[in-house]
């Protein structure tokens, strides 16, 4: 079950997970120790009432055949509020180990109180984190949205007048497990809908995840059960190592999570720094490349970069001067017409800036290859490389475009700037020259959203 507190790069590094991810496990941390917004406690209060008004009558009015040990009940309860604690984090939140014991529960205990009893669990699991204050209490109807899940198989297996489980009815045990999905999804859906607008595409994209591991998990519960019922019902507690597994490979999948997290943090507080550090040597050359990054990043989000290649355009937009550090300053400064000589060195700064970052190494060393390509034309007439068309990197095109837009629109010691509108018409003339033809029309409607909203 899910937890409800809740160009494209050629290789990845082990070091570079996804950014897109980190960012949301990031928000889902945030949102699960945050109060709830007037709007999502009533999703919940919702939603989980609905669960109380399908889980009560059921257990009232559903006469059981099973008889009920206390101290199974006791176990069980403790064992899945055990297993609730064990969150796996993915990015649309945490994946938690309970199949293992939800499976043997639908088979121990009578089925009609099953999705109380799941609920009453997953309420002690989460008793430490109201306790310490670690969440807040208000929290609780996200709880009962979480036990959705166990009425659909418990609905199933009263169907089949709560047989004992075979291998042999594996049909059954199927339409158990797609019920508990459908239950689960619907119950999300709704709740993702009425708290956060979220379409029920994407929330079956986040929970896609989960479900996958409630189904991996699944038989192993129901080996588990058919252990508990042929002997022993403590016997079911022999799944309760895979738990303990689980639960290391989840502190390692947190540490790894912080360590991006950190890991990003330094290489944007040297980005930064260096960025500081050109704006000090040059005003101009530092205030543009700032200036020249928001673009980038719209023109990025229009073309539908992913977050790799967003992170890299914004370190990419951030740094692509870096390089002029290494260029004599009176060079860069100069107010009038460079001799070719003089163009020759400023040229050599793609060069500088991606040896400057190589040697940073990680993240900023593979942005140094883009750095270095921020002066190619589409045409193959730019420089260092001649690079043409699409062997240029995609965000490297995008900073070269933003990059001359911003300088022809910005007073130079030269030249007065140009109106945008000339500017505009100046990129439209280059394009398919200088210019990549999609990143210019790119450009050209961020521009003109950018106009309709100021107007």
């Amino acid at each position: 079950m899910i937890d409800l507190r809740l160009p494209v790069r050629p290789r990845a590094r082990p070091d570079d997970p996804d950014p897109e991810a980190v960012r949301l496990v990031q928000e889902t941390r945030e949102r699960v120790v945050g109060a709830l917004t007037p709007r999502d406690r009533r999703a919940s209060l919702l939603v989980g009432g609905a669960f109380l008004a399908v889980a009560v009558p059921f257990a009232v009015l559903y006469d059981s055949s099973r008889p009920l040990s206390i101290g199974v009940l006791v176990a069980l309860v403790a064992a899945y509020a055990v297993a609730f604690r064990v969150e796996f984090e993915i990015a649309a939140g945490s994946v938690v180990a309970t199949e293992l014991v939800l499976v043997p529960m639908l088979f121990l205990l009578p089925v009609d109180i099953v999705p109380l009893v799941v609920a009453a669990a997953i309420l002690i699991a989460r008793l430490p984190d109201y306790a310490l204050r670690r969440a807040p209490v208000q929290r609780v109807g996200l709880d009962l949205v979480s036990s959705w899940h166990a009425i659909g198989p418990a609905l199933v297996l009263a169907l089949a007048s709560e047989q004992g489980p075979k291998l042999a009815d594996w049909d059954l045990y199927l339409a158990a497990l797609a019920a508990q999905f459908a239950f689960d999804l619907a119950a999300g859906t709704v709740y993702q809908q009425l708290a956060y607008g979220l379409s029920p595409r994407a929330e079956l994209k986040f929970v896609a995840v989960g479900f996958g591991v409630d189904a991996a998990l699944a038989p192993i519960g129901l080996l588990g059960a058919i252990v508990a019922t042929q002997g022993s019902p403590y016997s079911f507690l022999l799944v309760m190592p895979l738990v303990g597994l689980l639960a290391a490979f989840a502190q390692q999948r947190r540490s790894a999570i912080d360590g991006a997290v950190a890991l990003g943090e330094a290489y944007r507080g040297t980005a930064e720094m260096l960025a500081d550090e050109i704006e000090w040597d040059d005003a101009y050359t530092g205030a543009h490349s700032r200036e020249v990054v928001e673009l980038v990043l719209d023109v990025a989000d229009e073309l539908g970069v992913d977050a790799r290649g967003r992170r890299d355009a914004e370190f990419a937009a951030l740094l692509h001067d870096v390089g002029k550090r290494r260029v004599p300053r009176e060079v860069i400064t100069k107010p009038s017409a460079l001799t070719p000589g003089e163009r020759a060195l400023i040229e050599t700064h793609t060069v500088e800036g991606e040896k400057m970052l190589s040697r940073i190494g990680g993240l900023l060393g593979d942005v140094g290859t883009i750095v270095r390509s921020c002066h190619e034309r589409w045409d193959g007439h730019g420089y260092p490389d001649g690079l043409a068309g699409e062997s240029i990197p995609l965000v490297a095109r995008i900073v070269s475009c933003c990059d001359a837009y911003n300088a022809m629109t910005t007073d130079r010691p030269y030249r007065n700037a140009l109106h945008p509108g000339d500017a505009v018409m100046e990129l439209e003339l280059n394009a398919g020259s200088q210019f990549d033809p999609t990143v210019v029309a790119a450009l050209v409607r961020v521009l003109e959203r950018e106009s309709a909203l100021v107007a």
